[in-house]
């Protein structure tokens, strides 16, 4: 017999519990532990069912190693995010900021499919046939084997895919669907979980590949419960700056592919593009050195990117210098400085300094120290480095230059540039390799 008990259950992670606490016991959530209404409990009189020659377990020896083939979807900087394209029965959550472009991307990706023979559903639980049908118009994403559903019930769904029998099946989104079989109200824990996983059990019995649209809170990360991304194959963040057209999508987790790559973007009027090459989206446009400008080699994901980072150093009388960055971390700046004052003898901590990128990138890896630290003490001295000079390194707090990883890609794209000077860890101190930089330069005291 079953012993019914009150559950308790975190819709962060999932974790149980017999009472009500304010605070998670996996993952120290707090306020995130609810009644889930659910009995609990154990059958003891179970029985064994009986299993088939197809389903019986075998060695592992015997398994056949059938390699997973990739159909393309049409747009090459996300089959480079997949690991190729899309694979038949994969389910695949796409997440990011409102307004970033998920939707045009994903109309996108289905029109593609629908010009290659495909036929496409795409179902919209968040605007009506109308809305999706003026975007589709103004984008060039209109197509005969692409078919349209306004839908948020989970059971009208799986009617459309019986009656369509699509090759590719785009939801968007996963926390606007409600099932009737799960309580509460579309995009909690429950419901979230309920059709995800429907959704997913129709994906494998068929082969259908499936795309997901996740919201995302207002810290970052995927709404609802985590088993969410456990339970799909794919997840992927669109990443964009409002203020920029440039937008990437990185995966996060791939069972068919690397996690490692990144696709590039721009969002016009027209839709969504891909840019191949983005090499000279994240310099500026001045044919004439500046002061306080050094440009870095960064890696997003497998692909070296120039990033120029620009510096601006001003006197000021107030007790608190303001120390404002864009683009990179206001810590890495702080530690530089720090460096810069006790290991190169430049003193900035009576001025005002402000740091930036160029094209809204940002950049997180330890590679771009050097960039930043020759860019401050240029921007200190109001003198310019050459524009045919690239750093990288990191910056360690002994005032030692380390190597950056993938240097020798790093390298190689510097030059395919043509950027002739790359200083970079062989200089091992700061003070060496801010006195390389600058002494093609006159005017600028010995280092």
């Amino acid at each position: 017999m079953a012993r019914t008990t009150t559950d308790f259950r975190c819709t962060e992670c999932g974790w149980t519990s017999i009472k009500w606490v304010g605070r998670c016991g996996e993952c120290q959530a707090w306020g995130t532990v609810i009644d889930s209404g659910e009995a609990t409990g154990v059958i003891r009189n179970l029985k064994p069912v009986s299993l088939s020659d197809e389903r019986a377990a075998r060695a592992i020896t015997d398994v056949t190693t059938a390699e997973v083939e990739h159909w393309p979807t049409g747009i090459g900087e996300f089959d480079r995010v997949l690991g190729g394209g899309i694979v038949p029965g994969a389910t695949i959550l796409l997440s990011g900021e409102p307004g970033v472009g998920k939707s045009t991307l994903l109309l996108s990706v289905a029109s593609r499919a629908a010009e290659a023979g495909q036929r496409v559903l795409y179902v919209t639980a968040e605007e009506s046939a109308s809305q999706v049908r003026l975007r589709a118009g103004r984008t060039g994403a209109l197509h005969e084997s692409l078919y349209l559903a306004a839908e948020t019930d989970l059971a009208t769904i799986l009617a459309q895919i019986d009656r369509v029998q699509p090759q590719l099946l785009i939801v968007d989104s996963v926390q606007t669907v409600s099932s009737s079989l799960s309580d509460g109200l579309a995009g909690g824990p429950s419901q979230v979980r309920e059709v995800a996983a429907t959704l997913i059990r129709v994906s494998k019995d068929r082969d259908l590949p499936v795309l997901l649209v996740g919201h995302v809170t207002k810290d970052g990360s995927i709404a609802g419960p985590r088993m969410l991304e456990h339970l799909v194959d794919v997840v992927c963040q669109f990443e964009g700056d409002r203020q920029s057209s440039l937008r990437f999508v990185r995966a996060q987790k791939n069972r068919f592919g690397p996690t490692d790559e990144v696709g590039c973007f721009d969002m016009t009027g027209d839709g969504i593009s891909e840019v191949p090459d983005p090499s000279g989206l994240f310099l500026s446009n001045t044919r004439h050195p500046v002061s306080g400008t050094c440009v870095t080699m960064t890696i997003e994901g497998r692909r070296p990117l120039p990033v120029e980072v620009q510096a601006l150093i001003v006197d000021t009388k107030s007790p608190q210098p303001r120390r404002v960055v864009n683009g990179v971390e206001s810590s890495r700046v702080a530690m530089l400085l720090a460096v810069l004052d006790r290991r190169a003898g430049i003193r900035l901590g009576e001025s005002d300094v402000y740091v930036s990128t160029v094209g809204g990138i940002r950049l997180t890896e330890p590679g771009a120290d050097l960039a930043i630290a020759l860019a401050l003490v240029s921007a200190s001295r109001d003198v310019p480095l050459p524009r045919t000079l690239a750093a990288v390194g990191e910056i360690s707090l002994a005032g030692e230059i380390r190597t950056a990883s993938n240097a020798a890609q790093r390298a190689a794209e510097a030059k395919r540039l043509g950027f002739t000077e790359l200083i970079d860890a062989e200089a091992g101190l700061l003070r060496v390799a801010i006195g390389k930089a600058f002494a093609v330069t006159d005017g600028v005291p010995d280092f």
